[in-house]
């Protein structure tokens, strides 16, 4: 499997449990790499600092909103469609960079952000009943996990740097 088909299973997976954190993190690896295949295309706006340095700002507001009492489950229908729209961004960014199937990327980073959200709740809920510690303080836990799975999927692979093309002779 390539490159960017695991980078977008990665993020979009991200994106379930925190929706603004893949495309976050990645927004700010194109600052870095600046894909040409981005150019003309409305995902160009990706590698701007000003949409770059908005997204961490959700991304840290997502963070903090996430642990108040009267937030909804992220498997509420309207939680769980811009979990997907996160995941489905990611993956068609990816997929562009690398001169694939956008579309197949947006479903791919989509479903994998579902998939993401419900992994998650069900994780979370077991982690706080079963450890009885504050539904926040994991999390906050939850969030290091993210942050840091997040880095090491976008730093650690180069998130946006478009693959080699080999040339079949």
């Amino acid at each position: 499997m390539s490159k960017h088909r695991w980078q977008t299973l990665g993020l979009g997976t991200l994106a379930g449990f925190r929706s603004m954190t893949a495309p976050a993190l990645l927004s700010s690896n194109l600052l870095t790499y600046r894909p040409h295949a981005l150019a003309g295309s409305p995902l160009r706006y990706l590698q701007t600092p000003l949409v770059a340095h908005g997204l961490k700002l959700l991304a840290a507001g997502e963070m903090t909103a996430d642990k108040l009492p009267q937030m909804p489950d992220r498997i509420t229908p309207t939680a769980l469609l811009g979990r997907a729209g996160a995941g489905a961004l990611v993956g068609a960014t990816l997929y562009k960079i690398n001169h694939d199937s956008q579309w197949r990327g947006a479903l791919l980073g989509g479903v994998a952000a579902i998939a993401g959200s419900y992994l998650s709740f069900f994780l979370r809920k077991k982690a706080t009943e079963g450890s009885g510690l504050p539904g926040g303080l994991v999390g906050g836990l939850e969030d290091l996990l993210t942050v840091g799975s997040g880095l090491a999927l976008t730093k650690g692979t180069h998130a946006g740097e478009p693959e080699s093309r080999r040339w079949a002779l």
